[in-house]
């Protein structure tokens, strides 16, 4: 991975994400590899280059720290395109030092993250008046996890993760998506009974968007193979299936259900 330091002009970018007023992204690209992600189709940037090059916004707090004094209070999306918490933020600490800066005008904050480093800030985020963490889960199955998003961290550490901001009081709530296409429908009451059990307040759910940058290599889980193998992907009909399962599934829970944009 290669990181390079730049400095931004703004902090705060209005968003259309539905919740949300602004945007935040201390950083461009990612080193989680995630074989799905949208970010370099939307942004137009190569896939190799996304995953490979990080552009840290060095002075991004400060910024920031200017924006906040003029801007009228909104929800911030922390980070809406790339992770706000990949393994470069435990040398350059950004989304900590931005989320001191929101916290002192108390802007509600959305977080959304694989990594489980932001336990790290749980003492900054339980002091928001408002302030929410999804975590973002496509599978239970470790192996599976590994190969299709190889530097996120693992399925145990971000249960943790939900685990800890429910015991500290935060929103919390699970980005089920993309879902993976090996899950079939009598996989999900042991999927979504964890997340009863931990206690989160909504789950989204969505499905694989557009071909995945991945090569069928012999190690890949045998599962996995068959299904990509066999094309079904982004197979609509069994994603329907799986989605209209959830709700009837945790319709008499008090987990809120609601569809990715």
């Amino acid at each position: 991975m290669i990181s390079k330091e730049i400095s931004c002009k703004t902090a705060l970018s209005s968003s259309t994400l539905p919740g949300l007023e602004y945007s935040l992204n201390p950083y461009q690209g990612c080193v989680h590899q995630c074989c799905y992600c949208y970010a370099p189709r939307v942004l137009h940037i190569p896939y190799d280059q996304w995953t490979s090059i990080v552009y840290v916004k060095r002075n991004i707090p400060l910024i920031l720290s200017k924006e906040l004094k003029r801007k009228k209070p909104g929800v911030v999306g922390i980070s809406t395109v790339t992770d706000p918490y990949q393994p470069i933020e435990k040398q350059y600490c950004l989304t900590r030092y931005c989320l001191e800066q929101l916290l002192r005008y108390d802007f509600p904050v959305f977080m959304q993250t694989k990594s489980d480093l932001i336990i790290r800030d749980i003492d900054i985020l339980s002091k928001f008046t408002k302030a929410e963490v999804m975590v973002s889960i496509g599978t239970l199955n470790e192996s599976e996890r590994q190969y299709m998003e190889p530097y996120s961290s693992s399925i145990r550490q971000r249960l943790k993760v939900l685990e800890t901001c429910v015991k500290t009081h935060i929103d919390t709530s699970v980005f089920f998506g993309p879902i993976y296409p090996t899950i079939k429908k009598k996989d999900l009451p042991g999927i979504l009974d964890i997340f009863i059990d931990i206690g989160i307040q909504k789950i989204m759910i969505d499905h694989f968007r557009g071909k995945p940058n991945i090569s069928f290599e012999k190690d890949m889980p045998k599962g996995l193979f068959s299904r990509l193998s066999e094309g079904h992907l982004d197979d609509n009909m069994q994603y329907e299936q799986l989605r209209s399962f959830i709700k009837e599934y945790l319709k008499d829970s008090t987990i809120d259900v609601i569809d990715a944009f």
